[in-house]
């Protein structure tokens, strides 16, 4: 019924940029917060970034300054602009979808804390 499909990883050197996407499709009505979190090898999964359906932003320490979040409510998708990648960016980021509101047959119905299937970002030399 509802689907996160991320997009824009891949390998850049130190210093450089990515432009993560990720869409959600299905039958929705709205999402309250989007969020990137990421997970680096031998890592717990930490939070990146999140946004609000008001657009309320927060970000963790590592990453102010460098990412910014953003998102297209009519298109119900979120976006994470990094720049002045480091090497220890590198991870798996996943994109997270919480208080999702979407029509099962004619009934609006809310789902909680799904996720992506992620999307590997590699910053190296």
């Amino acid at each position: 019924q509802v689907q996160l499909v991320e997009s824009g990883g891949g390998l850049v050197q130190p210093g450089g940029s990515l432009r993560l996407s990720c869409a959600a499709g299905g039958s929705i009505f709205s999402i309250y917060t989007m969020a990137w979190y990421r997970q680096a090898p031998g890592k717990q999964r930490e939070l990146v970034a999140s946004i609000t359906k008001g657009s309320n932003k927060n970000y963790s320490d590592s990453v102010k300054g460098r990412f910014t979040i953003s998102r297209d409510n009519a298109k119900n998708t979120v976006y994470l602009q990094m720049n002045s990648l480091k090497p220890e960016d590198t991870a798996v980021y996943y994109c997270n979808a919480d208080r999702i509101t979407y029509y099962s047959g004619s009934v609006l119905s809310e789902m909680y804390n799904y996720w992506g299937q992620g999307t590997q970002v590699t910053v190296s030399s």
